[in-house]
This record gives C-alpha cells, sequence and structure tokens, in this order.
C-alpha cells in the first residue's frame, strides 16, 4: 500500500508518532543475545506457563505493572497516605495479576523503610511456591523469604510464605502479633474460614492487605468487614480486557417479558427473595424464553460449559430441571450439596457430560472453571461487584476458548433498581456516557467485544438510565425529609444520591436542600445563589492542602496571611466570586465569604466529602516554593493561575498558554481530545504523550523558533525560568457543572523542536504521568 504524504499527511504522521511512543517506550529494551539470552528463555517459559532452566534463586527480569496495576498501587497509595487506612482489601479478576500488585506494593512500601517484615498468606503449596518466585522477581532478590508449608519451616522467621494449615499448628500466644509488618492475605473470601479468622484476629500488622477476586461469600458472609466495610480498589475489567488477560466477552440483553416493577424493593437489599422465586418458577414461559435465547446465541449449546446465576435454590433446580428435559443436561449447584455432588458436578461440566450449572452463587475458588464460555443472567443483579464476580467466572483465559457468550434477560424493573452500575463495570463509561453507550451501540470496546441489546431491553435499560439520571429535586426534598439532619457525608451515603446530583445549578446545593427539607432557617447573603452555584464547580478539588484551607475560612485567624496562603486564598477568591473580580486581598475574601455564612459553612462540609473521594496522592513539590500546586492534583485554569501569583485575571481568557513574569514560568494549557466544535483549525494542536516521561507539544500558530517566546521555550533552563504543563482529557465531561479541570503534570525540560509556527516540541516531564492519564494522554 502506497500513501501520499499530501493526501494522507495526517495518517502517515499518526503512524511516525506511534512508532515513537512504542520505540521509546521503557517496556522495549534493546536485545543482545549474550547478555539477555537467560532471561529471553526465562520470560518464555513463564508464559508458556512451563518451569524455567533458571533455579528460582536467579532472578534478572525487571518486573513494572501494567497500566491498570499502576492504578491500583497508586489508589493504594492513597488509603494510606490520604485516607491512614492500612487495612485494605483489593478486588481484582482471576489472572489479572493480584500477586504481582501485592509484590510491587510491598516493594514500594520496604523502599520507603516503613516495612520490612513480611507474612504472606495462602492456602495451597502450589500458590505460595508462586508467590514466592513472584516476589523475588520483583525484589531482585533471589534469596527472599522462606516457605512454612509441607514440612518445609522458617529459620529467619523474616519474611514467611506459609499457609494457613502450618501457621495453625503454630501456638500463636507465643507469635507476638505486631511481628510482622505486613500481612498478605491471598484468597482472601475464605477469611470468614475459623482457621483464617484465629490468625487474623491474632495478628497486628502495620499493614494488612487482602487479595481476592470474590469479596462476597454464597453463605453470606462479607470479608469487607475486616476492612470497615469497604473496597480499597476494584480492578476496571475493561483495562485487564485491553491488555488481554481476560477472554473477550459477547453479551446480549434480551427482554425476558417479565416485569418485576410491582414488587417489593427494600433499600441496601433489593427484591424479595421468595417474590422473585414465585415470579421466575410460576409458570414455563420464561424459561421458554431463555432456551430459545440458547439455541439462538450458543453456536453449539450441546458443547457448551455454561453458568446459570439463579435468585434461589429452588430457583436453580427448577431451571436444571426445565432445561434437562429440553435437552440440555444440567444440574443445581447449591449451598445444600454435598462437596462430593459439587466436585461431580465439576467433572461432569468439563467433560461436557453436563452443559449448564445453575446456582445461587458460584463464588469460592474451588467452583472455578476457565473453559465455562457461557454465563447465563437469570436474576436482577444491581451490584457492580457481584455481577462481575459472576461474569468474571467466564472471563478466564483458556485454550480453544475463543469468546466468552453473555445473555442476560432483561424485564422491567422497579423504579430504584438500577441498569447503569452493570454497564459503567462493563465499560467504565459514566453514567451519562452509558446513556449514549446504550443509544448508539456501544461503539467503543476492548477488541474482540461486543454488546448487543434488543430493541425492547434497550428501550427498559435507556429508561432505568434516564430516570437515574434525572433526580428531580423534589425527589431530593423528599429523600431529605425522611431523614434526621444528617451530615452531607452521611446524607449521600444513606440515600445513595451522588454528588454531582445535588450540585447542578439552578439553585440545587447542599444548602439548599437542608433549608427545603427544614433543617436550616437561615438568612441567605449577598452573594447566596452565586456561591451556590460555584461551590457546584468546585467537585473536582483533591488536594489536602486546599481542603484544610477551606476548613480553616470560618476561623477567626484565617486571614493572618503566608505568602502562600495569600495564593490558595485568590484560588479559592476566583472559584468562588469569578474570574472578572480581581483578588485585592485575603481579608476582603474571606471577609465577603462569611458574610454568607451559611455557604461558609457548606464549604467546610463539601471539603469533607471530597476528602474521601480523593483516589490519588497529590503531593507538593519541594521547588516550587509559595506555589500551593500538588502535583498530579486538579486545578481550574483560573486556579492555576491563581496558584502561579496572578491576582487579575482579566483579558486571560481562552489562551492555553501563558507567561508569568512574576514566577518566571510559562504555562500550557492542553485539552488532549480536539474536536471542531471547540477548536478552531489554528488551535487544533498536536498534543500527546509518548511515554509516561515524554510530552509533545505544539506552540502557538505565531510562534516562530527565533521569535522572544520561541527562545525563551529552547533556553529556558539558561534562562532560569520554568515551564508547567496542565492536560485534561476533552472540554466537556459527563456530570461536570462548567468545563473539567486540569490535571497538573508538573514542570517539564526541553528535549527537542522542529519546524515553527507553530513549534512542534518535545518535552520530558519531571514526573510521569499517571497511569490512567497516559493511557488518555498517548497517540495510540
Amino acid at each position: 500500500m502506497r500513501l501520499s504524504n499530501v493526501e494522507q499527511a495526517h495518517l502517515l504522521t499518526t503512524f511516525a508518532e506511534t512508532f515513537d511512543s512504542y520505540w521509546l517506550d521503557p517496556s522495549f529494551e534493546t536485545y543482545e543475545p549474550h547478555r539477555d539470552g537467560d532471561r529471553l528463555r526465562e520470560a518464555l517459559a513463564a508464559e508458556r506457563g512451563g518451569p524455567s532452566d533458571l533455579p528460582i534463586e536467579i532472578t534478572t527480569l525487571d518486573v513494572r505493572p501494567f497500566g491498570y496495576q499502576q492504578e491500583i498501587l497508586e489508589a493504594l497509595d492513597a488509603e494510606r497516605t490520604v485516607h491512614n487506612r492500612w487495612r485494605n482489601l483489593v478486588v481484582m479478576a482471576t489472572g489479572t495479576g493480584k500477586t504481582v500488585v501485592s509484590a510491587l506494593d510491598y516493594r514500594r512500601l520496604r523502599d520507603s523503610g516503613m516495612v520490612d517484615r513480611l507474612l504472606f498468606v495462602a492456602h495451597r503449596e502450589e500458590l505460595l511456591t508462586q508467590s514466592l518466585s513472584t516476589f523475588r522477581h520483583v525484589l531482585r532478590q533471589g534469596d527472599f523469604g522462606e516457605l512454612f508449608v509441607g514440612g518445609q519451616r522458617p529459620g529467619e522467621w523474616r519474611h514467611v510464605f506459609g499457609s494457613v494449615q502450618s501457621l495453625n499448628q503454630l501456638n500463636l500466644d507465643e507469635l507476638d502479633p505486631t511481628h510482622f509488618d505486613v500481612v498478605i492475605v491471598d484468597e482472601f473470601h475464605h477469611a470468614e474460614a475459623a482457621t483464617y479468622r484465629r490468625l487474623l484476629e491474632h495478628l497486628k500488622p502495620t499493614v494488612l492487605l487482602g487479595l481476592t477476586a470474590t469479596p462476597e461469600r454464597t453463605d453470606g458472609a462479607d470479608v469487607r468487614t475486616w476492612f470497615d466495610g469497604r473496597t480499597a480498589v476494584e480492578l476496571r475489567l475493561w483495562e485487564a480486557l485491553e491488555q488481554n488477560l481476560l477472554a473477550p466477552f459477547q453479551y446480549f440483553g434480551i427482554h425476558d417479558d417479565v416485569a418485576l416493577d410491582q414488587l417489593r424493593w427494600k433499600r441496601g437489599r433489593g427484591y424479595d427473595t421468595t417474590e422473585l422465586t414465585n415470579v421466575y418458577t410460576g409458570d414455563d414461559h420464561r424459561v421458554r424464553l431463555v432456551l430459545q435465547a440458547v439455541k439462538d446465541k450458543v453456536e453449539d449449546p450441546g458443547r457448551m460449559r455454561a453458568l446459570g446465576f439463579c435468585v434461589s435454590v429452588q430457583h436453580a433446580q427448577y431451571m436444571a430441571d426445565r432445561f434437562t428435559r429440553a435437552g440440555i443436561p444440567s444440574l443445581a449447584v447449591t449451598s445444600t450439596s454435598s462437596r462430593e455432588d459439587r466436585a461431580a458436578a465439576l467433572a461432569a461440566l468439563r467433560d461436557r457430560t453436563v452443559n449448564v450449572l445453575f446456582a445461587v452463587d458460584l463464588f469460592n475458588e474451588g467452583l472455578d472453571i476457565p473453559t465455562v464460555d457461557t454465563v447465563l443472567f437469570l436474576r436482577p443483579t444491581e451490584s457492580a461487584t457481584v455481577f462481575l464476580q459472576q461474569l468474571g467466572r467466564g472471563l478466564r483465559l483458556a485454550e480453544d476458548k475463543a469468546c466468552l457468550t453473555v445473555l442476560d434477560f432483561i424485564g422491567a424493573q422497579h423504579k430504584q433498581f438500577r441498569f447503569d452500575l452493570r454497564f459503567r463495570a462493563l465499560t467504565g463509561s459514566s453514567r451519562r456516557g452509558v446513556q449514549r453507550d446504550v443509544e448508539q451501540g456501544f461503539p467503543t470496546l476492548p477488541t474482540g467485544c461486543h454488546i448487543e441489546l434488543d430493541r425492547v431491553a434497550q428501550r427498559i435499560v435507556l429508561d432505568n438510565i434516564k430516570q437515574s439520571l434525572s433526580v428531580s429535586w423534589k425527589g431530593l426534598v423528599s429523600e431529605a425529609k425522611r431523614e434526621k439532619s444528617p451530615s452531607l457525608a452521611d446524607f449521600l451515603e444513606e440515600t445513595g444520591v451522588e454528588l454531582e446530583d445535588l450540585y447542578r445549578g439552578n439553585g440545587r446545593s447542599w444548602l439548599d436542600l437542608q433549608r427545603a427539607a427544614g433543617w436550616v432557617e437561615d438568612t441567605p447573603g449577598p452573594d447566596d445563589a452565586a456561591l451556590g452555584g460555584a461551590l457546584g464547580r468546585m467537585l473536582h478539588v483533591d488536594d489536602l492542602e486546599r481542603l484544610r484551607f477551606f476548613q480553616s475560612t470560618t476561623r477567626p485567624d484565617a486571614a493572618q496571611a503566608s505568602a502562600r496562603l495569600r495564593r490558595l486564598a485568590a484560588m479559592l477568591h476566583f472559584s468562588l466570586f469569578g474570574s472578572r473580580t480581581p483578588f485585592s486581598s485575603m481579608e476582603t475574601s474571606l471577609a465577603r465569604l462569611l458574610a454568607n455564612r451559611g455557604r461558609a459553612d457548606e464549604l467546610v462540609d463539601l471539603s469533607d466529602v471530597l476528602h474521601e473521594r480523593i483516589h490519588r496522592v497529590a503531593r507538593p513539590l519541594s521547588e516550587a516554593g509559595d506555589r500551593p500546586l500538588h502535583l498530579h492534583a486538579r486545578y481550574s485554569r483560573d486556579e492555576a493561575l491563581a496558584a502561579f501569583g496572578l491576582e487579575d485575571l482579566n483579558g486571560t481568557w481562552g489562551s492555553g498558554v501563558r507567561w508569568v513574569p512574576g514566577d518566571r514560568a510559562d504555562v500550557f494549557f492542553v485539552t488532549l481530545q480536539k474536536t471542531e466544535a471547540h477548536f478552531s483549525p489554528t488551535t487544533m494542536y498536536a498534543d500527546h504523550a509518548i511515554t509516561p516521561t515524554l510530552f509533545q507539544w505544539e506552540s502557538q500558530n505565531a510562534t516562530a523558533e527565533r521569535s522572544t517566546t520561541g527562545q525563551r521555550y529552547i533556553t529556558h533552563r539558561e534562562m532560569g525560568t520554568s515551564v508547567h504543563l496542565f492536560v485534561r482529557e476533552s472540554k466537556t465531561a459527563d456530570g461536570t457543572l462548567g468545563t473539567p479541570p486540569y490535571l497538573y503534570a508538573g514542570p517539564m525540560t526541553y528535549v527537542s523542536h522542529t519546524g515553527e509556527r507553530p513549534m512542534r516540541i518535545l518535552w520530558q516531564l519531571d514526573h510521569a504521568l499517571p497511569a490512567d492519564v497516559f493511557h488518555a494522554a498517548k497517540v495510540a
């Protein structure tokens, strides 16, 4: 194929930029046979799942996290650093590298000097041996760790990989509960077993890390009770699919002609199980529809290995009976089945003497079958965690398994039921993004994946999503009146209302809701309405310094300003009162806020909730001086410029670059996804990340190489000036009141450039972009 540089210039440029991104990617290395031959053989053996020719103690591989694993590590860092939570549960599908994440997490903790002594707990010798090997590779330390399993006993007791059975043979009273700094428990869903509980109740480590694919168990126990009812971080499904770590899926949403909208619904519990069972087993109409869908969507039902998730034991037994009668051999596997019967059922599914196992839940890993190629959702599952848990049973990679077929049977639901949760889990979209996905047929899925809703199912899902999006003010007030004047955080937790639903402008805010519910009787201040809207445009704030400053604004000494506090006050001023009103002094600005006391108190309440939403550590930079910017925190353009010392923003609108003489700094604001609707042909600059630390940026069209501005960019180190990058994905975002904020990517250094008017400049970032930002910013 020949391409013309005249007619296909954009395509050829994309080819070249994609090649550069691969060539400069640190995960690609030059191969020298005499130097790297052993590494290659070891890596190939590991990829094939076979034994390595090299002894386990010899480790040469440099283990780096995939992007989605890096996001999990960043979230764990935030849990500990920002929220002071040192007991954390990580939920990841089987096969996506839970052990690698735990080893990388331990390496970071140990390198920081915080911890050393480690206990890694699992229930099988094979898991322990593999985990020890993983830790040795990640730490690049061939003699790391000792096994405590199958007759092997540690000598040093510093880094122990032990089975729960061996550990329970110890006299725990003789083991100091604080001996181990870090305790990692693999397959944490076993934690409710007596052997695990005894061990966990005794140990008091600095760090507890639980790993599981299945936090919710068949017996109703929820292992999140060990972590204050929380999951610290959950793998994003679509990222693992993009890395080919899971089997692609073909999802079919099929209308089942069963209406559940009149059934009873309890908040936090959903439908009544008995009522659902009666509806689903009352006659054979639905099961005939399910059988027809299997015949239509599954290539050969006689060779499928399927799991069907039912609402109750009675429902599972009913489905197994009806499928078997229809010529598809099936069994029900339930909590009433004996261990022998469950094992026999699994064996029958593996060898295809049975094609379907129907169950209420299949959550313990003993029922894990990688060859499962079909999943039937026969119950309304609202919880995204449970939905992914069930889906994950079929996403394991297996030989001769091209993809997973998913049949989800959809009927009219109670108005409190939310379909958006499962589709957000499948796609990673926002609530409004899911609505567009459903309307447009899910156009942007990982390679090999497909989601298709039949006409009626699409209408049901769309109506449900639109209803969840159109949270009426009247409904919020009615919900609020049923509560007893809680805090903002408690109200959101109790009602399931999202913060963005509360702050939508037009007189909608937390204080307005408190007034409407009769909890607050106050006299609105002179800027009351404007401040209510302004607070809704501050939901992006995610650095601790600013949140603490918000908390301090109502204190009498708040106006005692240092140079850094003055800039923080200017940032808040422009957020609250707009960029057309210059900042004169901290005292004047805070006095204006406090003249609206209800709004000042609301800012304090809001800062508590924003603190809880932080999922990434934003760190201050030592070289920043009085500039109150935190690396990888988010800022509006006005907030960022105020942080650089600007106190009059008139005349600064519309430009993506700004030279700040006082701070001797060039500030770049980059929108990665440019569309003709928001950018003119002269401002569609080619800005993107090549690697996490290399960023290509185009100057304004008028900038020549020898101009004052061009020379300042090229020689900024010699001139003693700095260059700073702020990036955002797009100019509009779902659920954002106003324009989306920018992420502060930090200072950067000139590397090279080509051309002029515009200049295409390659910059070296001082700090790597976060994994999710790099994923959005890279060219391919």
